[in-house]
């Protein structure tokens, strides 16, 4: 699918996927150079799979804050692209079949996974830019789109405690929806505040521990589209992004509605 949609999204290209966890351990994944030996160097009951340039630490839940305190000390280089119990985050400048190659995308497993190819618009062509974003423990999100009242939105988000890395707005989405999660939202809840909250226009996918949910601004001028089967349910900005997927010709094909939430819980 990611592969499919390079002419819509060239510059880069990341993918979050929710494979196997274990109880009482974390999963941080790290971006950066020199990631041989970070593991060992971080004390026991951790260990790390490296996968590019990024490495997926598995970290005891009880140290995790101690081991982003040392890593914030010896390797402030490093960016922690996503955290949680199952979810892995990749993302890479480069055109999507070589992203996908270099991190063995074909090879991963999981419940559910989140894909984004971007083609920069309002900022550069950079890593940090590249989607998905995480703020959130098992959360990501991608968006198409473009919102006008980010700035002013992340004021409000960094004075309730969140941080972003980055100047794009697509990361304050994921803040907002992390922020409303915080206060006890449902994730369809934090969606439908966003209908009012967000200015602009937008396709969001989210994703968390269980599920993922999909909504679109009440203009939608953003294209989507969505098959369900029995086995599976899949979204992609355009049809071509589904046209192979196995039992397509059997699937409820449709475009979500405006300003409506769409969400799916695993089994």
């Amino acid at each position: 699918m990611l592969v499919i949609m390079t002419g819509r999204g060239p510059d880069s290209a990341g993918f979050a996927v929710y494979g196997e966890g274990s109880d009482g351990q974390i999963k941080l994944t790290v971006r950066g150079v020199d990631l041989a030996g970070l593991a060992e160097s971080l004390g026991s009951g951790v260990t790390g799979i490296l996968r590019d340039t990024h490495l997926v630490l598995s970290v005891p839940a009880a140290k995790e804050e101690a081991v982003r305190a040392q890593l914030a000390v010896t390797r402030p280089d490093l960016v922690v692209t996503g955290a949680g119990q199952r979810m892995e985050l990749f993302k890479e400048i480069g055109l999507p079949v070589d992203v996908s190659r270099r991190f063995g995308l074909p090879n991963m497993a999981g419940t559910h996974g989140i894909g984004h190819t971007r083609m920069a618009t309002e900022s550069a062509v950079t890593t940090d830019g590249a989607h998905p974003f995480s703020t959130g423990s098992d959360q990501c999100l991608v968006h198409n789109g473009s919102l006008s009242n980010h700035r002013s939105l992340r004021r409000v988000l960094e004075a309730k405690g969140l941080s972003f890395a980055t100047d794009n707005d697509s990361e304050v989405a994921a803040g907002y929806i992390t922020s409303k999660l915080e206060e006890g939202a449902t994730l369809a809840e934090a969606l439908e505040a966003s209908l009012s909250d967000l200015d602009g226009f937008f396709t969001f996918v989210v994703g968390t521990e269980s599920g993922f949910a999909v909504l679109r601004d009440p203009i939608s001028c953003k294209p989507a589209v969505m098959a369900e089967t029995d086995q599976y349910v899949a979204f992609g900005s355009e049809y071509r992004a589904l046209a192979r997927l196995p039992g397509i010709e059997k699937a409820r094909v449709f475009e979500p509605e405006p300003a409506r939430v769409y969400a799916w819980e695993r089994i």
